[in-house]
C-alpha cells in the first residue's frame, strides 16, 4: 500500500520589511523563513512548513493543529525623555 498524503492548513504571517517579507507560523513556534517578494515568501513558507512537519513525523512527534490568532494594532504612547 502506498503513502497517504495529508493536508494541513496553517495561518501564516507575512511581515513586510525593507528587504522583502519575513514569514512566521503561529502554530509552529520557531519556524521563520523569508522571501524578497510575497510570491517567493509564500513558496518558502510552504517548503519550510513541509520540512518542519516531515521532521516532526520522522521523530514520532504529533503534527500541531492550527491555533486561533488574534491580530490587532496597539497605539503605544511613550513619555518624553
Amino acid at each position: 500500500m502506498g503513502e497517504v498524503n495529508v493536508k494541513a492548513l496553517f495561518t501564516v504571517v507575512f511581515d513586510k520589511g525593507e528587504d522583502g517579507y519575513t514569514v512566521t507560523v503561529p502554530a509552529l513556534p520557531g519556524l521563520v523563513t523569508s522571501g524578497q517578494t510575497l510570491e517567493e515568501a509564500r513558496h518558502m513558507a510552504e517548503d519550510a512548513i513541509r520540512c518542519h512537519l516531515e521532521s516532526l513525523r520522522k521523530d514520532g512527534e504529533p503534527i500541531p493543529t492550527e491555533v486561533e490568532v488574534d491580530i490587532e494594532k496597539l497605539d503605544v504612547e511613550l513619555p518624553m525623555a
